[in-house]
């Protein structure tokens, strides 16, 4: 047996074969190890389907790689994966759902998964044991539908083989050890006993330069084993198999087709034909999570006990669905853990922390993004980067804060939410609230309707003072909700007075020591500032793509304070320490990094009577001129005193209006909050959330991370050659220049419907033809109609170019602006006073 390998994979269940097969096939020595058999984990009672349906770009490229994949794996190993492509047909109840599928409509659009709308009319001409009275349409998917989990996982296997890879069955991993240069991974071979998989007592090491743990239902051991945090715990999942229906054997009888899946979303369950009966699949409330610590030694290819009850509902739609099945008996059931992350979408990428060390973990849809997770995973590890954005999916999209009952309890919510409406304007309510600031109970006073950033509550937007707690989950929409009039007057106070927005979940970095000016050089793409000053700027990857946004506040010659998107603290902080460890470690000097986000909240102030409201509250020698163009340029950061608070004042607005950020020490937040609430009302200070500054910043084209900036686009595809320092080296550049510019970023002005705005997923049209996709999306106060920002081929680039914007599956015209089309010479910025 190899003891010395480029990669391992730990895991052998679909994920980790998927895994296995694309590392061998670009190249790389693989082996894989699995505890018990391949499959033994979830994968065996998986019931294989292989929806394409998902809001996420990046998990909607991953599903409909591996619809793609698995219909090639019989052809290059010769077995049968076991897919019956039977379609999927997801069908509506209300037009809110027909609403939902065509918001997914957009993202598979820009994804290019191919996808029909069928009318109730359609559906019982073509499958008439289906009852139709109740829908309002349906979204249907032709090219895919279930598979064999066990055999689309040998076939994989197979492959892996075929291209190399060595697979070991009957292998634990005891422990994992980093020698600075590969691990050494600590191994026990697994034999049977009484029915039971037991230590055999044979141990022996692996040597690998780079891991992938792939471990579904025990990535809790897994966490442990490696002293990190993986919020990946199982949730029960019951389906249930029916006896013959005799309905359903005379039409299969007659030359019939087979079913396609049947998704009845609003009865929140599936269910598809297996051997002329029906197999009723079903995510209901209440399913509990299990093995919150570890999975027990003793479970293995295990069940739970059925919980009939709990499904009751489910099985009564299911009958009112196909009234023919009424009468089949119950033949099967399945009820066994599936593992789930609290967003319900997989961690995969670098582990935090670590070197070379990578989770594929947390796979409640494993079967269908096995063969994508594969390739993109592959391509990440062997290329630097994938050709999609997987930052959403990254592991280090929790912190540390994040506990095992955390995880347990929104794990259960992310399952029962499976079939749940899922509204742009989302919410989740489980454990919340958790990490609040301090003047969080005054905000909910005065009416803040939060949202959850990294675990902070943030104010979206700031509703009626006597609205009921259920005000912001009943009033959500795919179309405008009943929050758009609050966040309009939101955006129209900061264009016309003065308003204050809470960001304090601000990532927060302070960079310091004798090699900090030297490795932050190198590390981002523009200018350093110089000390008192700030300045934008970009830190990327290998492949010269965007990896992170910074503003960099210069405190001292060696001395700099870092502020990013709050939802990326631990993916920011982990990239940040990890290339100042490279940088120390090629002589570049001492770097000493502190996370200090929770020391300091963060309000900013914006509009253009700003200067005048914090002219009442500022200490200073000379009052009348503190604030003034001539003491105070914009962009650049001077420490005030506002009454008894000391504040790192910040001139630069997010929102494009005159405004300072005010750092504060988070003790004095209490009391510097209700100083300028005091004062404010003077001048018509108004609270303002989240959502009316994601519009404001797309009046001004203010890139976002996450929306238009990404590891899938450069800083020069995002036009921002202005914040671009070509005469330094810095990490990234060559491979930045040598990329060019596939795509460009641009800012559209949009005539669309009355009711609805986009939300940042739809696609960009010449004569019907797909030129580019928005990446966010919302409403111009300014100029009164829908905005939005998103790339297209750069031949549809310049100001004045017409386009068409898909959205409700209509087509609204389209206007490609100037950049910063509000204010673009920055003069309300820069007014003095």
């Amino acid at each position: 047996m190899k003891t010395h390998v480029k990669a391992l994979v730990v895991g052998g269940g679909a994920v980790g074969t998927g895994i296995a097969y694309h590392l061998a096939k670009a190249g790389w020595d693989t082996m894989l190890v699995e505890r018990d058999e391949l499959t033994s984990g979830s994968t065996w009672h998986a019931a294989g389907l292989l929806p394409l349906f998902n809001m996420s770009y990046a998990t909607t490229h991953i599903h409909k790689y591996s619809v793609d994949f698995y219909k090639s794996l019989e052809a290059e190993t010769g077995l049968n994966a076991g897919f019956a492509v039977v379609g999927n047909l997801r069908m509506a109840q209300t037009q809110e759902r027909m609403d939902e599928y065509m918001l997914y409509s957009s993202v598979a659009e820009t994804a290019g998964v191919y996808h029909e709308f069928l009318t109730p009319e359609q559906i019982k001409e073509r499958w008439p044991l289906i009852n139709t009275e109740d829908l309002k349409g349906a979204l249907y998917h032709p090219q895919d539908g279930y598979i064999n989990p066990a055999d689309v996982t040998q076939a994989m296997a197979k492959g892996a083989r075929q291209h190399g890879a060595t697979i070991e069955r009957k292998v634990q991993v005891n422990g994992y050890r980093w020698t600075g240069a590969a691990w050494v991974v600590s191994c026990e071979r697994m034999a049977e006993k009484g029915g039971r998989l037991v230590p055999s007592g044979e141990v022996f090491e692996i040597t690998a330069e780079h891991v992938v743990t792939a471990t579904g239902n025990h990535a809790q051991r897994t966490a442990k084993l490696l002293g990190i945090k993986i919020p990946a715990i199982p949730v029960e999942h019951q389906f249930i198999v029916m006896d013959k229906d005799p309905a359903l054997v005379e039409w299969r009888k007659a030359g019939n087709p087979e079913h396609p899946v049947i998704r009845d979303a609003d009865a929140q369950s599936y269910v598809r034909e297996e051997r002329g009966g029906w197999i009723l699949g079903v995510y209901e409330q209440g399913a509990p999570a299990r093995f919150d610590y570890a999975v027990p030694d003793s479970f293995r290819a295990d069940l739970f006990q059925l919980d009939l009850e709990r499904i009751e509902d489910q099985y009564a739609a299911m009958i009112a669905r196909i009234p023919s099945c009424e009468e089949s008996g119950l033949k099967d059931d399945f009820n066994g853990p599936i593992c789930y992350t609290p967003d319900g979408n997989p961690l995969v990428g670098p582990a935090p922390g670590l070197r070379n060390m990578w989770l594929a973990e947390g796979f409640s849809f494993g079967i269908t993004a096995a063969g994508g997770t594969g390739y993109y995973l592959a391509q990440m590890m062997t290329e630097g980067e994938a050709e999609i954005d997987m930052a959403s999916l990254d592991p280090k999209r929790y912190g540390d804060w994040m506990t095992t009952e955390y995880a347990a309890r929104k794990n259960e919510e992310s399952y029962a939410h499976v079939y749940i409406l899922h509204h742009p304007d989302e919410e989740r309510e489980a454990c919340r609230p958790l990490r609040t600031t301090p003047v969080y109970d005054r905000q909910k006073a005065l009416g803040a309707q939060f949202g959850q950033v990294n675990g902070w509550e943030r104010p979206n937007y700031f509703g009626p003072l006597d609205a009921p707690s259920s005000f912001d989950h009943d009033g959500r929409s795919f179309r405008r909700g009943d929050w758009w009039p609050y966040v309009e007057a939101e955006a129209r106070a900061i264009r016309e007075g003065v308003g204050m927005i809470d960001a304090t979940a601000f990532t927060k970095h302070l960079v310091r020591g004798p090699g900090a000016t030297a490795f932050l050089d190198q590390f981002t793409c523009n200018k350093l500032p110089k000390v008192g000053r700030i300045n934008l700027t970009y830190a990327l990857t290998s492949h010269g793509t965007t990896r992170t946004e910074y503003t960099i506040v210069r405190l001292a010659e060696d001395e700099y304070y870092l502020v990013s998107a709050g939802a990326w603290t631990a993916y920011d902080s982990d990239f940040l320490r990890k290339s100042a460890e490279d940088f120390m470690a090629a002589d570049g000097g001492y770097i000493d990094i502190h996370d200090v986000t929770t020391q300091w909240g963060v309000f900013a102030v914006a509009g253009p009577k700003s200067r005048d409201f914090l002219n009442t509250l500022v200490r200073d020698a000379e009052p009348e001129t503190v604030l003034s163009n001539k003491r105070f340029p914009w962009l650049s950061m001077r420490e005030i005193e506002l009454g008894m608070c000391p504040v790192r004042a910040i001139r630069v607005a997010y929102t494009g209006e005159l405004g300072w950020e005010l750092h504060h020490p988070i003790e004095m937040q209490a009391y510097l909050f209700d100083q300028l609430m005091a004062a404010g009302k003077d001048f018509g200070l108004k609270l303002v959330g989240a959502r009316a500054q994601n519009w404001l910043r797309q009046e001004k084209s203010y890139r976002a991370f996450g929306n238009e900036l990404g590891r899938d686009g450069t800083p020069l595809e995002a036009d921002l050659p202005r914040f671009i320092d070509q005469s330094k080296a810095f990490h990234g550049k060559d491979a930045m220049n040598a990329t060019g510019v596939r795509g460009k970023c641009v800012t559209v002005l949009i005539d669309g419907p009355e009711d609805a705005d986009p939300w940042g997923r739809e696609v960009l049209l010449v004569d019907g033809q797909k030129v580019g996709r928005l990446t966010s999306g919302g409403w111009s106060v300014a100029f009164g109609k829908q905005i939005g920002m998103g790339y297209v081929a750069p031949e549809y680039a310049a100001v004045g170019t017409k386009l068409k914007l898909r959205m409700l599956r209509q087509e609204w015209d389209a206007e490609v602006v100037e950049d910063s089309p509000y204010d673009p010479t920055n003069a309300r910025i820069r007014v003095d006073g």
